[in-house]
C-alpha cells in the first residue's frame, strides 16, 4: 500500500525534521559534554586541598571553589541535556501526530513495524 501524506503538511514536515535533526544533533553533543563534566577530575583536586585545609583557610577556600567548579559544570550540563531533550521530544510528539515516528535519524510511518520504507520528507512524491 502506497502511503502518502497530505501536501498542506509538506512545509511544517520538512520543518520540523529539520528541527528534529538539529535537536538530535544538540542532545548527542550536550550528552558527551555531560559525560565529559562527570569525568572531570577535579573534585579529587579538591579533596587533597580538603587534606590541606586544615592548616589553612586558603585551601578550604580553593577546594569549596574547586568543588564549586565541579558541580556547576555537573549541573549545566545535565540542564543542557534536559532542555536538548525536551525539544527532541516535542518534536517527536508532532510527528506521533501525524502518523510518523524516528528510529535514530530516519523517519517512517507509526505502522510500519518492519521499518522497510523510510521517508524522505523532501521527496515530493511522499505528498499527495
Amino acid at each position: 500500500m502506497d502511503r502518502k501524506l497530505s501536501s498542506n503538511d509538506k512545509f511544517n514536515l520538512q520543518q520540523n525534521f529539520r528541527r528534529y535533526l538539529k535537536f538530535q544533533d544538540q542532545y548527542e553533543e550536550a550528552n558527551e559534554a555531560a559525560k565529559t563534566a562527570r569525568a572531570s577530575r577535579v573534585w579529587i583536586a579538591a579533596l587533597i586541598a580538603l587534606l590541606f585545609a586544615l592548616a589553612s583557610d586558603f585551601f578550604m577556600g580553593a577546594s569549596a571553589a574547586l568543588f564549586g567548579l565541579y558541580f556547576y559544570r555537573v549541573m549545566s550540563a545535565s540542564m543542557k541535556v534536559g532542555s536538548t531533550q525536551e525539544g527532541r521530544e516535542d518534536t517527536e510528539r508532532w510527528f506521533a501526530s501525524k502518523g510518523l515516528r524516528f528510529e535514530g535519524r530516519v523517519l517512517y510511518f507509526r505502522d510500519d513495524q518492519m521499518l522497510d520504507t523510510p521517508l524522505d520528507p523532501f521527496d515530493d512524491a511522499l505528498y499527495q
